[in-house]
């Protein structure tokens, strides 16, 4: 319920954006800050959900969560202002930050059999592509009828549905022993990534070039390299860098950086490109969409059952493959683009992530100790809200910057950039897909495995 709650809370957005952005004079800019605002404080808040979780108990986290995202939806349906808006996203994502990983963390700690968990975890993912689907239904339905406030209200009955529900039938766990808090990487991890996103987002309007745009950039660089050389040397880190030396886990944290920079920032674009450029209503919108949550749906179950049985290569592999070729259809979009060649690409680009997201989580947690799964999670969560952050920022700052360089208002073409560099991701996930899969790899996760044990 948690993970409907939040992936239909993405799609139900992306569809309501131009209605949005009409009713409160929003610009791109304060678009993309509707849905960054949300990702931004989701990946940087999420490790230390993780470790809340392993300290406080897994299911308490949980329904902690469920609570703040439910209270957080009833503000943005009374949302005044843009800026309102964008700050009651921030109070949803820090609710959300609770919930997926320490859902994953409660899953991988009740199915302790790797082929059970692998189809736990493929049923698991399924859900996303439900709420795909009824998503963007729901949302159009709505913001044509009621309008686009209500597209948070019907986050409040599920949320205190599933609070009930978790109360009643989830046991609680906590990790042997839970990590001591470190404030000081949380504040590093925060201040890249809100300094690097805010750069990205306001530099069209403001200018690379321009002192506030190259303070910000700087200020990223210095504190993720402070990040790096902090956390190595307490006892109990935040990021526990150990962790990226197993090479299938840091294969996954790449993957889920480009998979879903991918996933979001053509979400992003096809909100716009279907209302503004081919002038479809919300609804009609979303029934565009319905190809890709349908492969989702078909395709998540049966690579858990693949990652389970071969492992994450095959499941891997499909799914560069999918991306690529959707990525590759998406190059030649125009604004008279047939319908069929459109929904083909929003096919193959459902089947990449529905294979991708149970191959990403079962070779974050596979291998390591379970009482680091909570932190393994989070860590993978955070690469998929990092890459999804990312990439909204990327595909607003390159569809601005092309139109402001070709003196032009077409948007389709503008989008054109984001398309290859949406290629470039596909071949990376191909790449590691094969390579993370290796006997080098698996003993590489073994020396990481051990390390932590001793360390624990």
């Amino acid at each position: 319920m948690s993970l409907f709650l939040v992936g239909m809370d993405v799609t139900i957005v992306n569809v309501a954006l131009p209605s949005i952005g009409r009713e409160l004079h929003s610009n791109m800019s304060g678009m993309q800050w509707i849905m960054d605002s949300y990702t931004l404080v989701v990946a940087s808040f999420l490790l230390l959900a993780g470790s809340l979780s392993d300290r406080y108990g897994r299911r308490r986290t949980f329904q902690t969560g469920l609570t703040i995202f439910t209270l957080g939806s009833v503000l943005c349906s009374a949302a005044p202002s843009i800026g309102g808006l964008i700050a009651f996203r921030a109070l949803q994502g820090l609710g959300a930050s609770m919930l997926n990983p320490v859902a994953l963390s409660i899953i991988t700690n009740t199915f302790q059999d790797a082929r059970a968990r692998a189809r736990a975890v493929g049923i698991w993912g399924a859900v996303s592509g439900i709420s795909l689907a009824l998503g963007p239904l729901l949302g159009g339905a709505l913001t044509q009828t009621i309008g686009w406030r209500s597209i948070f209200w019907i986050n409040a009955p599920i949320g205190v549905a599933a609070i009930l529900l978790a109360a009643r039938f989830v046991p609680e766990s906590k990790a042997p022993h839970a990590r001591r808090f470190d404030p000081v990487g949380q504040a590093l991890v925060f201040t890249t990534l809100a300094s690097l996103t805010y750069a990205i987002i306001e530099a069209p309007h403001a200018g690379w070039t321009a002192p506030r745009i190259l303070g910000l950039l700087s200020l990223a660089v210095v504190s993720f390299a402070s990040l790096l050389l902090y956390e190595p040397r307490r006892r109990e880190p935040l990021l526990d860098l150990r962790f990226f030396r197993s090479v299938p886990f840091s294969g996954a944290v790449v993957i889920a950086l480009c998979a879903f920079g991918c996933f979001a920032s053509f979400l992003f674009l096809n909100a716009l490109y279907l209302q503004q450029v081919r002038g479809l209503p919300a609804f009609r919108t979303g029934l565009y969409t319905l190809p890709l949550a349908a492969m989702i749906v078909l395709t998540a179950p049966f690579s858990g059952r693949l990652v389970g049985s071969r492992g994450p290569r095959p499941s891997l592999l499909i799914a560069g493959s999918a991306f690529l070729a959707s990525a590759l259809m998406l190059t030649q979009l125009s604004a008279s683009t047939p319908l069929l060649y459109l929904l083909g690409s929003y096919v193959f680009f459902g089947i990449g992530l529905g294979m991708v997201n149970p191959a990403i989580t079962n070779s974050a947690v596979s291998g390591m100790p379970r009482a680091q799964a909570g932190v393994a999670a989070a860590v993978a969560s955070t690469g998929r809200q990092v890459g999804a952050s990312l990439g909204v920022a990327v595909a607003g700052t390159v569809v601005a910057a092309s139109q402001m360089r070709a003196q032009r208002t077409d948007f389709t073409p503008a989008t054109h950039p984001i398309y290859w560099l949406m290629c470039g991701c596909a071949s990376i996930v191909l790449l590691l897909g094969f390579a993370s899969a290796t006997r080098w790899a698996a003993e590489s996760t073994q020396r990481v495995a051990s390390l932590l044990d001793v360390a624990t």
